[in-house]
């Protein structure tokens, strides 16, 4: 059983009924650790198969464990307590229903689920929920539960916590009616039956010897208790985490617990997996060099007999499109050569990146999935956003309109549009066509939609296409819904990215500077005709082109079932895959650590795991890819090459393009800051720009910069200033000797520099 480990994993396998902590690093084989350790608990005799708990984290993962136990010993494992927590809980509480007050058919809310009550719940009491958004609510009730807290226990340190409160406990009463539980009461609910009734609490912990858990690392406080519970003063457990994956702060992961279980528990029986069966030397000498940087870390360096491999392979591009192009040109090559497209992935920080990505990936027919998430034009919000524009092209579309009437929410309800349907059948007409025949309160309230769709048609026949997309973004009310909304940040960054890929459209197909909604008109004297002497297509309104545009990317290209496609995911969800060829985009400061994560306690050292993860992905080759400056939030930015690369030794990396900045003297055809208010050219809605790393198209003097003395200074170039350190020209102003700079610097934020005055040395570019 044990002879085909090494001699770290054989220990750990062996070791013997004492609490223990396994830092298995990437690759370095845990599920094959953990399942061998229970098929040996079980074959040497020191347990039955029902005097052990295996705890996981995705029923993906209780169902491998179980396959591999099979595998490796006859058993049957129906009777076996192997599953989630959540899993695991449920089976807890059914089996003790009535200890733990609940009927005996309760039924489990998920997330959508337990979101629908909560907005019955404001309703029935007439609560503002724009000052109090279900998902608010939502998040609140959750994260308090996950807490340990009853609503009892919680502060009300201010009347709008107080209200949050007075919410939590209805909503609790008004589960408890129903006889229904959501996923965090699933967990608390068995916390508290174990923690009040010591019968059942030293009935499990006599049954249960050994109780091991898989990405200890991802954790929550409560969880964590909850284990201490079932351990009791008996059990051994058996705790396999790697604190240098832990990636997940922002669903109440806990890194600290490992800290903590080895301090409270394993005491210094700590397993270190650090050979890695995955990645070659390269990769591994990399990620090591990287992670080394954050503090508090438990410690391992992971290693493999593979050999060195192939160095990491970096591009930098002057643009997010060179970039995008250049990673799909490579992919054509890998492809070419034999590899398999399945086994390629190309990774992200945001997932408003992989719009230009998917972009290329269609232009060149090249199939792709995307993982764990939607394509770009598949999006919830940006559908929002074309259905709106496929109302102002032709309002009589059905679909469209049932989508957004009453999205953001205009309290037209279901018995309204049932009753507008009526109508529109019985005069075999649109819904559109049919507002007329409503009455009443709702007819006032479609009427206002048929006007808004009115003003934004008009509007369409006099500003561009990205402008258009802007004014749909704010006038239809999706700018303040999502703002509203705590986790809308990402939605908001797809929809600027919609912005972005409308004005590329725009550039591509010969539209810049046309009208969205006005056909051109054809050039006098021609008679536009196909090769074969039939007439050619009707001219298209921008606003038309690109909604069929749209059409055709979300809809070809789809890869299907089983076949083989390239893999596109954020880094979140690369989390425990891997591939052998991985492509790493968008490694600038800003995106990638990203700019939410910098400012928080301990969220650039969580970024650093983030990219460690990342690196870990790959087995024999790995791409690091930037762009000089991106269209990325509706701007222009440009941008510094990202910390993390620069952590990275430079004997792994092998530069396929120049270290230098090269600056492109493109003009912006009009941008968009919705963080801090929007603002538009020619616009009555002129707001502040957002961050002050994004700016708008900067301020080229004839030769493409300024001279100053010897030195010749441009938009793009890195720089460096002896107090404020490293830094990247982001606008120039001036000329001669008063000329000025204004000058992002990777620590010390923005100045504006006299470069008369200010030593400021240039580094690159």
């Amino acid at each position: 059983m044990i002879d085909g480990l090494n001699s770290q994993q054989q220990q750990a396998v062996t070791q013997a009924p004492v609490h223990t902590l396994v830092l298995a690093g990437a690759g370095s084989g845990k599920t094959r650790v953990l399942t061998t350790r229970m098929a040996w608990l079980m074959q040497t005799q020191q347990l039955s198969p029902f005097a052990l708990m295996a705890v996981t984290f995705t029923n993906k993962a209780a169902r491998e464990m179980l396959t591999r136990l099979q595998a490796q010993m006859p058993i049957d494992t129906r009777g076996m307590w192997v599953g989630t927590f959540h899993g695991l809980c449920n089976r807890l509480l059914r089996a003790h229903h009535r200890d733990a007050g609940l009927p005996q058919s309760f039924q489990i809310l998920d997330s959508a689920d337990q979101l629908s009550a909560i907005k019955r719940l404001l309703k029935a009491g007439n609560v503002d929920d724009e000052k109090y958004p279900p998902r608010d609510v939502q998040r609140f009730i959750n994260s308090s539960k996950e807490d340990g807290f009853r609503p009892d226990a919680l502060d009300e340190f201010d009347p709008h916590q107080k209200m949050l409160v007075a919410l939590y406990q209805q909503y609790q009463e008004q589960c408890e009616r129903e006889g229904v539980v959501d996923f965090a009461e699933l967990l608390l609910r068995a916390y508290e039956l174990l923690q009040r009734n010591e019968p059942i609490r030293k009935h499990y912990q006599r049954r249960f010897r050994h109780i091991l858990v898989d990405e200890f690392q991802d954790t929550n406080r409560l969880q964590y208790k909850w284990l201490q519970l079932l351990a009791g003063d008996g059990a051994a457990i058996f705790a396999v985490g790697d604190d240098d994956q832990s990636i997940y702060a922002f669903r109440g992961a806990n890194v600290g617990n490992m800290a903590d279980f080895e301090r409270q528990y394993a005491k210094g029986n700590v397993i270190r997996l650090e050979q890695n069966y995955r990645s070659s030397a390269h990769i591994l000498d990399a990620a090591n060099a990287l992670i080394a940087k954050n503090k508090n870390r438990l410690g391992k360096n992971l290693w493999t007999d593979s050999g060195e491999g192939e160095q990491i392979r970096v591009s930098e591009q002057a643009s997010d499109t060179l970039e995008a192009q250049w990673v799909v040109d490579e992919i054509r090559a890998l492809i070419r050569d034999g590899w398999a497209r399945d086994q390629i992935a190309i990774l992200y920080r945001s997932n408003a990146q992989s719009r230009v990505l998917e972009h290329h990936l269609f232009s060149s027919g090249i199939p792709y999935k995307v993982y764990g998430g939607q394509r770009f034009f598949e999006r919830q919000e940006i559908k929002h956003v074309l259905a709106y524009l496929r109302l102002i092209h032709n309002p009589f579309d059905d679909t469209s309109w049932l989508r957004v009437v009453n999205f953001p929410t205009r309290g037209i309800g279901a018995r309204s549009l049932e009753t507008l349907g009526d109508h529109a059948r019985q005069y075999g007409i649109s819904l559109y066509q049919a507002v007329p025949y409503m009455s009443g309160r709702a007819a006032s309230s479609l009427q206002a939609f048929v006007e808004l769709i009115h003003r934004l048609a008009s509007e369409a026949q006099v500003v561009s296409l990205p402008e258009l997309i802007e004014l749909v973004v704010h006038e239809s009310g999706l700018l303040a819904h999502y703002q509203a909304d705590r986790e809308g940040a990402e939605r908001l960054e797809n929809l600027q990215e919609l912005v972005n890929a409308a004005t590329v459209f725009e550039q591509e197909e010969n539209f810049a500077g046309s009208p969205a909604g006005r056909i051109p008109e054809a050039i006098p004297g021609s008679v536009p005709e196909t090769e074969s002497g039939l007439p050619a297509l009707a001219p298209m309104s921008a606003l038309g082109a690109f909604l069929t545009h749209a059409s055709l990317e979300a809809g070809d290209n789809q890869a299907q079932k089983g076949e083989d496609a390239i893999q596109l995911m954020t880094t979140h969800a690369a989390k425990g895959l891997e591939f052998d060829a991985v492509f790493v985009t968008g490694l600038e400061e800003g995106l990638f650590p990203h700019d939410n994560s910098i400012g928080e306690p301990g969220g650039l050292e969580e970024e650093r795991r983030l990219m460690y993860v990342a690196i870990t992905r790959a087995r024999k080759r790995l791409y690091i890819t930037l762009a000089q400056s991106r269209m990325l939030h509706g701007q222009t930015r440009y941008a510094m090459r990202s910390r993390f690369l620069d952590e990275v030794p430079e004997q792994h990396l092998k530069w396929l393009t120049p270290q230098v900045r090269v600056q492109e003297n493109t003009a912006s055809s009009g941008t968009t800051s919705w963080g801090g208010g929007a603002f538009r050219r020619g616009s009555s809605w002129q707001g502040q720009q957002g961050s002050s790393m994004r700016v708008n198209t900067p301020n080229f003097s004839a030769s493409g910069g300024v001279v100053v003395g010897d030195k010749h200074f441009r938009v793009g170039q890195g720089v460096r200033h002896q107090k404020f350190g490293d830094g990247t020209i982001l606008n120039l102003s001036g000329s001669g000797n008063d000329a000025q700079a204004q000058i992002q610097f990777r620590d010390a934020g923005m100045k504006t520099l006299a470069l008369g005055i200010a030593k400021i040395e240039i580094i690159a570019g």
